[in-house]
């Protein structure tokens, strides 16, 4: 009997390195050299597994790397050709972990169709006026309690303070102690493979840990609201329902524990990139200054683009296609990889520069189109906006005191620490 390889066994990997630790733990400057070389020369490529996997996966035998934008925007608007059921990062994990911390992003058509659309229907003009007069108070609340220090940690003292207490208060979470353990949780999802995070803990257990309690939460939160409806975000979805259908518990948590950590964490690290870009590009801060309410809308799309807070996400072909020439195979794990799509020169001018003027500025952080185009841009965008107005207008000359620390993770562009200092203010 003949026996054939299969296409994934057969097939070489590409030279460049883009799945070693050693390749992950480099800055983003650094990587971008292998990504440049890539988008040239081969912009979708082939690659042995990612190392230091959360699960070992024997069927595993490596990824469609792609690193242009063109091709990227093409993949995401390719959505029956390229799944996100079988989950969006690039280790493979459990179906629990799926639907727990990735939501109705890592779900086809039609669910997928079904979840969105009663999703967006809690999203009342109403619902969006209350949210963003909270996190203007939010972003008051975090300079109020910064200003009289003159040093801070910048990313627990500020950064990560942004989306958690917006988050909490769009959800009605009210209880203090519930907000900052949700808040601590929520980092295991995108940090489970970073050592100062995890201190010595098995990764694969605490992430289920993280993952119970986030589901119990919510789960506590949704009885409370179907009993006591009250005027937050979690009672309008408890309540919604398009053409006679409804949120069951289970969806509502899923949305839950997205909300929580891609919510916090992509908010958080364009907060914190942008602080470090601030202080090493001082005449870009000097020309946002100038007029900050008129040109704080668009410099917050160069910080997002700059930060590219989530780095790739992944999907998996449906069946045998083609994409940028190269033959897919059925059940082939392909990953964008938005930080190299954000800076492809066929789309941005310098893209190497942090340049608050740039426009148009089409980047990808927020999903590059599709069906899975973030709900939650315009939150993201709106906490951006209302943070940097008061930092600038109240703390104008803050600015990195120290070298930062980094997130090793192949998902989340992460900031664990980023000393800052300025002139106390009352």
């Amino acid at each position: 009997m003949t026996t054939v390889d299969h296409p994934r066994t057969s097939r070489p990997y590409d030279p460049r390195d883009i799945s070693s630790k050693a390749f992950w733990t480099q800055t983003a400057a650094e990587r971008e050299k292998t990504y440049a070389v890539l988008r040239a020369q081969a912009p979708v490529s082939w690659h042995p597994p990612v190392e230091d996997m959360l699960m070992e996966d024997p069927e595993d035998r490596g990824f469609w790397a792609v690193t242009s934008y063109a091709h990227l925007v093409e993949v995401t608007k390719r959505h029956d050709d390229f799944l996100s059921g079988e989950g969006i990062v690039m280790e493979s994990m459990p179906q629990e972990l799926l639907d727990a911390g990735q939501g109705f992003i890592a779900m086809d058509p039609p669910r997928h169709t079904k979840i969105r659309r009663l999703l967006s229907s809690a999203f009342t003009p109403k619902q969006i006026a209350r949210i963003n007069d909270q996190i203007a108070a939010n972003a008051r609340r975090i300079v109020d309690d910064l200003a009289p220090r003159g040093e801070a940690d910048f990313v627990p003292d500020c950064a990560a303070l942004v989306p958690m207490h917006n988050i909490c208060d769009m959800m009605g979470i009210d209880d203090p102690a519930d907000r900052a353990k949700m808040a601590h949780e929520s980092q295991f999802a995108g940090g489970w493979s970073d050592p100062e995070l995890m201190q010595g803990l098995d990764p694969l257990t605490r992430l289920f840990e993280a993952t119970i309690f986030l589901r119990e939460l919510a789960g506590k939160y949704i009885e409370q609201r179907r009993a006591h409806p009250g005027d937050d975000l979690l009672t309008s979805l408890v309540q919604a329902e398009v053409d006679g259908e409804r949120l069951t518990d289970d969806e509502i948590i899923s949305f839950f524990g997205l909300l929580t950590i891609a919510g916090n964490d992509t908010t958080r690290q364009s907060t914190s990139h942008a602080m470090k870009a601030l202080t090493d590009f001082p005449d870009q801060r000097a020309w946002l200054v100038e007029d900050l309410d008129g040109r704080l809308p668009g410099a917050v799309e160069e910080m997002v683009r700059w930060a590219t807070p989530i780095m790739t996400f992944r999907r998996t072909a449906a069946q045998d296609c083609e994409l940028g020439g190269q033959q897919i195979t059925q059940g082939d794990k392909v990953v964008m990889f938005y930080a190299s799509a954000n800076w492809d020169t066929e789309v941005f001018e310098h893209p190497e520069r942090f340049d608050l003027s740039r426009s148009p500025n089409p980047h990808v952080s927020f999903g590059g189109g599709g069906i899975h185009h973030c709900l939650g841009n315009q939150l993201a965008r709106t906490q951006l906006r209302a943070i940097w107005r008061e930092l600038l207008t109240r703390l104008p000359d803050i600015e990195l005191s120290g070298e930062p620390s980094y997130t090793y993770s192949t998902f989340f562009h992460g900031v664990n620490h980023l000393p800052v200092r300025f002139t106390p203010a009352s």
